[in-house]
Parts: structure tokens; C-alpha cells; sequence
């Protein structure tokens, strides 16, 4: 699997710091799904120590030059987790996204991804560090997914008369709904096709994956991908969790 030239830069970037020990890559970049100039780039990177305000400067500049340069389009983000705080889970770690940084939990969704599909660009594969996860305990982070930051966002309806929020929020349900049903993770593009939205909305999210200029109606999408999220969250609230 070709590795962006953006995650390169990166990892040849923080190689020589000292401090970070492993950079791996999950998301879209790890499952061959990835698509330039429309999908983000999604690393994590551990490091020997928690960063302190010096440390927290060097990867501020490093990832203002990349976005500037090598990683310019790319949409490159990457979480610093300190090798002590990885096993907690609800621990928020310095996190690098759309031009700034900003403080993250590891989600249990990035840690299957990582798990299951994940790879390394510097250090030990990512299978050596953190533990397997098995279908349900996948399950479960699904659930705290769509039971957590989901639910909460279906309180804000305005919120998907941003159309890219839509489009997230449609193929994000479909992935969800998948997750509990089988403990499998599925790629956005596969998503598309079990997006609870009429056959149109779906061949328009497919043009806009593959980078074409395609335009929904603003409204009644918003109205569609807001709707599904509410039904899929409120069913998640109600789901029994895995044991």
C-alpha cells in the first residue's frame, strides 16, 4: 500500500526529535480507501514523555510548515499520546486538525482501526502496542461513538446545513449501524451504499468521494442526514452494550 507523501514528511519530520517512538496510521490511509484532496489523513503518534509547552511548540511549527509545504491539501492531523497515558482510554492527548491544535481522547474507533488495519511509518507496528480488540468490544466503541458525540450532535440541527457535516454525518451512521450489526469496521466509500438516503443522495455522495464538483440540494439534505442521525442515535441509546 503507497503511503501519502504527507505522512512521509511527517514521519521524516518527527524521526529525529527523539522523543516521539512510533507514528501510525489509521483511517482511510490504512484501508486503501483514501482519496486525495477529499479525505483526511489520520496518524497517531506516541511519544516517551507527556509534551510539555516546549514540546507542544515544536509540533505546532512542525505542522504549520508541512500544512504550508509538503502536506499542503492533505488534511494531515495526528494525536500525541505519551506511552504512560495510552491504556487510558477517556485521556485527551494534544491533537493536530484542520490548522490547529486541540486537545482529543483516543477514540476506541481509531484504536480498532489501528488495530485491525492500522501500520507504521516509524517504530513498531501498531498490532505490537495496543491490545486486540475483539467484534464486541469493537461493538461497544461504536456505541460510545454514536451514543456519545453523535447523540450529542443531534441536538444541534443547524449544524448539518453545513453540507461536508452532512455528508459525514450520513456515511458516519451508515458506518455505525454496520459496526454494531457484525463487530467489522467498513470503509466510508463502502458506507455509501447502506446510507439510509434516497438512491440519489448516494450516487451524489459517491461523485463527491471520487472529488467531483456534485452539489445536493442544501436543505433537504440537511433535513435527511439530520434525520437518520437522530434515529440512529436514539437507537444506539437504547441498544444493550456488548458484554
Amino acid at each position: 500500500m503507497r503511503t501519502p507523501p504527507a505522512v512521509e514528511a511527517l514521519g521524516d519530520v518527527l524521526r529525529p526529535l527523539g522523543w516521539v517512538t512510533d507514528l501510525f496510521v489509521a483511517g482511510s490511509a490504512a484501508t486503501g480507501d483514501h482519496r486525495e484532496g477529499v479525505s483526511d489523513l489520520d496518524l497517531v503518534a506516541l511519544t516517551d514523555r507527556p509534551l510539555d509547552r516546549h514540546h507542544l511548540s515544536v509540533v505546532v511549527a512542525i505542522h504549520r510548515d508541512l500544512d504550508a509545504r509538503a502536506a499542503s491539501g492533505a488534511n494531515l492531523g495526528c494525536t500525541y499520546v505519551a506511552a504512560s497515558t495510552l491504556s487510558d482510554v477517556p485521556a485527551r492527548h494534544p491533537t493536530w486538525t484542520h490548522g490547529e491544535l486541540v486537545e482529543r481522547p483516543l477514540s476506541g474507533i481509531v484504536r480498532a482501526e489501528l488495530v485491525r488495519q492500522g501500520f507504521a511509518v516509524l517504530g513498531r507496528p501498531p498490532q505490537e502496542v495496543l491490545p486486540r480488540m475483539s467484534d464486541d468490544e469493537v461493538r461497544r466503541a461504536a456505541l460510545a461513538e454514536l451514543s456519545g458525540y453523535w447523540a450529542t450532535a443531534a441536538r444541534h440541527p443547524w449544524w448539518w446545513l453545513d453540507p461536508s457535516f452532512a455528508d459525514l454525518s450520513l456515511t458516519s451512521m451508515a458506518r455505525g449501524r454496520h459496526t454494531l450489526a457484525t463487530g467489522e469496521l467498513i470503509t466510508k466509500t463502502a458506507a455509501i451504499d447502506r446510507v439510509h438516503a434516497p438512491a440519489g443522495l448516494r450516487a451524489d455522495l459517491h461523485a463527491r468521494r471520487d472529488g467531483r464538483a456534485v452539489q445536493s440540494p442544501r436543505l433537504r439534505t440537511a433535513w435527511i442526514a439530520w434525520r437518520d442521525a437522530r434515529h440512529t442515535t436514539t437507537g444506539a441509546r437504547r441498544r444493550r452494550p456488548p458484554k
